[in-house]
């Protein structure tokens, strides 16, 4: 399922993107795979041709990408100036441990031993998607993370969200 939104420049010009939403608890088994539940691969684009890139997260995490989403993201991280230190850094540790991987013939994702121990996963997983990605996390550790909910969600979403202006050309939206 592919989802559009419209993204309003000066030339108002439209950006297809993925709109990925769930939480899927999965095993790991002896093979270190995965099997893909069915509802969130109803989500991924066509476009994505049932190839991944999975790579280190943020927060001790690994991200699924599907693989036109991939393309994109690293599009945009390939123009960074690398003559510029902290570019040359953060570029190396994003594609430490990207990994290919394509699903098989019973949906599932063979999943690099290096970046489960990276994140700490060892047999119950959770994927988390949201926008245009899938991240990958120890049970355990998603649980501690949610457990760890703001004090006041209300006053972050104001910090995060509320200096943001309502574009007056939501009107012009076919």
């Amino acid at each position: 399922m592919e989802f559009f939104i419209y993204i309003y420049t000066r030339k108002k010009r439209a950006v297809p993107t993925t709109n990925l939403i769930g939480e899927f608890e999965c095993r790991i088994d002896e093979k270190s795979r995965i099997i893909l539940p069915s509802a969130l691969k109803k989500q991924i684009s066509q476009e994505a041709q049932e190839k991944f890139v999975i790579n280190r997260g943020f927060e001790g995490c690994l991200v699924l990408y599907p693989y036109n989403v991939w393309k994109e993201t690293t599009e945009n991280i390939n123009k960074l100036n690398l003559f510029v230190r902290d570019n040359r850094r953060f570029v190396r540790f994003f594609y430490n441990g990207a990994t290919e991987l394509t699903l098989d013939s019973q949906n599932r994702l063979l999943l690099p031993r290096t970046l489960l121990g990276y994140a700490s996963i060892e047999k119950e997983v959770i994927l988390f998607a949201y926008s245009d990605r899938i991240e990958v996390w120890d049970k355990h550790t998603y649980q501690q993370l949610l457990s760890k909910e703001p004090e006041d969600f209300a006053q972050l979403a104001e910090k995060v969200m509320g200096k943001q202006e309502r574009s007056s050309a939501i009107d012009d939206v076919p």
